[in-house]
């Protein structure tokens, strides 16, 4: 990182202003991009997708649970896996927050998987959640929206993004060992890196109107950056994201207490509480 500059109240709020009028812009255009968006052609779904649910078997048109529209979360968790993806995770973690008030909004969101149901609701209450989450295991729902890939795809090279992805150094080995950040997130979720990149992270936006679900939307990669409630925040912090050092998050529970970083976290907590 480079070194602050270090100035008066006067020289900040002259750059601060000049900052304003970039915010201002970068707001207007993000209500375009909402727009453009919400203009999308919507396609009509073709396919009987089935899902288990915690209410039983479950078509797409039941995950809206009476809605009209519904926001569907493709979250990283391979039958294989013995956790969810950290980074999935950390965003899922912001959704127990919202779910109430997006479902009072005509909107349902919901996390859809590959694993068991069993194991995905056996991580839920691990991490204290409580939004929808159902399973795809059996169908072709996570493959026909580029959440999920077969061995043979992977091998072959998969489509993701709307792109090819080049050839990456985990499909045929694992060069450079626990270096890379797949490795690591592999690893938190007990499988390894290939079986941990089969999964992929995005969201779809479906609506149902006169007994017919449309596809309007998907993002995939960084287009989740948005929803990731974590990083607006960081990208307000003096040092911003500073993932300089690589991966530094990880599920909720598995934080060192002993750390600086939480040690300083539960010494605020417990004088605010004083």
């Amino acid at each position: 990182m480079s070194t602050p500059k270090i100035g008066t109240q006067e020289e900040w709020l002259k750059a601060r202003l000049e900052l304003l009028k970039a915010e201002k812009e970068h707001t207007r255009q993000s209500d375009e991009l909402a727009k453009k968006r919400q203009q999308l052609p919507w396609v009509p779904v073709s396919k009987d997708y089935r899902f288990t649910t915690e209410s039983g078997a479950a078509k797409l048109a039941d995950l809206f649970q009476g809605r009209s529209q519904l926001l569907v979360y493709h979250f990283m968790f391979g039958p294989d896996y013995t956790a969810g993806c950290p980074s999935c995770s950390a965003i899922a973690d912001g959704f127990n927050g919202i779910v109430t008030h997006l479902a009072n909004h005509d909107v349902l969101l919901t996390a859809v998987s590959l694993a068991p149901l069993e194991k995905l609701l056996a991580f839920r209450q691990r991490m204290d959640w409580s939004f929808p989450w159902a399973s795809s295991i059996g169908g072709e729902f996570n493959f026909d929206f580029c959440a999920s890939y077969t061995q043979d795809q992977q091998h072959e090279g998969i489509e993701y993004n709307y792109t090819r992805e080049p050839q990456q150094p985990w499909r045929d080995g694992e060069p450079g060992g626990g270096a890379s950040a797949e490795f690591q997130f592999a690893t938190a979720c007990g499988v390894n890196t290939p079986t941990y990149m089969r999964q992929r992270p995005g969201m779809s936006a479906f609506i149902q109107k006169d007994g017919v679900v449309y596809h309007t939307y998907s993002t995939y990669s960084r287009g989740v950056d948005g929803l990731w409630s974590m990083y607006p925040w960081l990208d307000r912090a003096p040092l911003g994201r500073n993932e300089s050092e690589g991966i530094w998050w990880r599920h909720h529970d598995r934080y060192d207490s002993a750390s600086p970083t939480a040690s300083t976290c539960c010494q605020h907590s417990t004088k605010a509480s004083s």
